[in-house]
């Protein structure tokens, strides 16, 4: 009975925010709801502080916990934030009033698990590289609306280069804006690389019908396009700011061999001087990018996502859960299910991101590894395990130190020919047989 169940948290709270209203619920007072403008999240914290409440707990809904959570902080007030799928209220008695209730009771026994909430340098951080990251989608949407625009005419230029947003491409583009419809004359535009290969295909491809509605439409795109690419410009110069704030107070690791030496970034790369040797210097001279499928750009999401203190997760079991990298096993019955874990956070989409890159690669082990997978289990499965697998070589280098070391196809080819070798000899001794190797090419008379 919950009577029997030892109380936790005897001055606590909880609290169900919305988008208009906050209802709050401290024990021996009745429900109180607030609006959710500033000075009413002052006087809330007001009433907390004389009702004698210590910790709260709230549901991360939205974005509307931001504010609150900062100024419960800013008060001493400890504050849970939990996940909504982990608390949710028994079916049909759910309402704004009940469910700050059901938080408080929750909380006050000490069966809720707190969400991670990194420390406040981190949390500015975050919030630039993501809101980068969204610029970075939208300007790919605009992209689009390029491509479709020169379809429209029939200039069919993004299938002659690699990318009609490149030096060459983009004044092309320009030029037809400014009037030019002269196919030889807007491909002496192109680099000599690409006419040196290609001219011919370069000017049948420029050769278009020009119609007013989309050469206008044409015209919104690139600038959208430029709009966004200076956006995502500010945001690398607000990083960068951030980044030297931090660095400052950070003393630089001593002899450090990869400290300067940075792992290019195709796509999308940050324009931030000094980057890697920033981020080493933040991490405590660990440095993620040597690891497989890790640049700069990943290891900067990386560090906005989960911080610098990795102690937040025990084992690096508890750091694949939290990413949404493990296999989720339901059992039930004579049923074992397997499912994937339906978790999605963005620091597991950036380590699936790099094991994306990996699949094709066929110098790096996990590029092998990958591709068995696949073979046997198809590509999502595959996927999840090799972006687990860096997960736990991320875990082990910051939580232990441990040094990722590249062993390559053929070493790891190698050494899963020694295993597979090893349970095949354990499987026939275990049904009465004996192997017998056939004998090599030299051999045979």
């Amino acid at each position: 009975m919950v009577s029997d169940i030892q109380i936790i948290h005897p001055r606590s709270a909880g609290i169900d925010i919305g988008a208009e209203k906050v209802f709050v619920f401290v024990p021996g007072h009745e429900v109180q709801n607030f609006d959710t403008f500033t000075a009413s999240f002052h006087t809330l914290v007001e009433f907390f502080k004389k009702a004698g409440v210590e910790t709260v707990a709230m549901e991360a809904t939205g974005v509307y916990w931001y504010s609150l959570h900062e100024l419960l902080e800013s008060a001493g007030i400890e504050v849970y934030l939990v996940n909504g799928a982990h608390v949710k209220n028994v079916p049909g008695r759910k309402s704004d009033v009940s469910d700050c209730q059901w938080l408080q009771q929750l909380h006050q026994y000490g069966l809720l698990r707190r969400s991670f909430i990194p420390a406040e340098n981190t949390r500015q951080l975050r919030s630039y590289v993501r809101l980068r990251d969204d610029h970075i989608e939208m300007r790919a949407a605009h992209i689009g609306h390029i491509q479709k625009a020169l379809t429209s005419m029939n200039i069919r230029l993004q299938q002659v280069i690699s990318q009609i947003t490149g030096a060459s491409g983009m004044r092309v583009v320009k030029s037809i804006l400014n009037g030019n419809r002269n196919a030889e004359a807007l491909a002496d535009l192109c680099e000599k690389q690409i006419l040196n290969k290609k001219r011919e295909q370069v000017v049948l491809s420029l050769q278009g019908v020009f119609k007013r509605e989309h050469l206008f439409a044409l015209r919104q795109a690139v600038e959208c396009y430029e709009f966004y690419d200076r956006q995502i410009l500010a945001c690398d110069a607000e990083i960068e700011k951030l980044l030297q704030e931090i660095n400052e107070h950070l003393p630089p690791p001593q002899d450090h061999p990869t400290l300067y030496r940075s792992k290019p970034t195709r796509h999308n790369a940050p324009k931030i001087e000094n980057l890697h040797p920033m981020l080493v210097t933040m991490m405590g001279g660990k440095d993620l990018a040597t690891i497989s499928g890790l640049t700069d750009l990943s290891f900067l999401k990386l560090l906005a996502e989960i911080g610098t203190d990795i102690s937040r997760w025990p084992t690096f079991k508890h750091f694949t859960a939290w990413l949404g990298l493990t296999p989720n096993r339901h059992q039930s019955g004579k049923t074992n299910k397997r499912r994937t874990n339906r978790a999605k956070t963005r620091a597991g989409q950036i380590f699936r991101e790099a094991a994306q890159s990996l699949s094709v690669s066929k110098f790096l082990a996990l590029g092998s590894f990958y591709r068995r997978i696949c073979a046997r289990r198809g590509p999502k499965i595959a996927n999840m395990a090799t972006a687990r697998k860096l997960a736990v070589w991320v875990y082990n280098l910051l939580k232990n130190g441990h040094q990722f070391v590249e062993q390559g196809v053929e070493e790891y080819n190698k050494r899963l020919k020694v295993k597979q070798e090893q349970m095949l000899l354990k499987m026939a001794k275990k049904l009465g047989f004996d192997l017998v190797p056939q004998p090599t090419a030299h051999a045979v008379h």
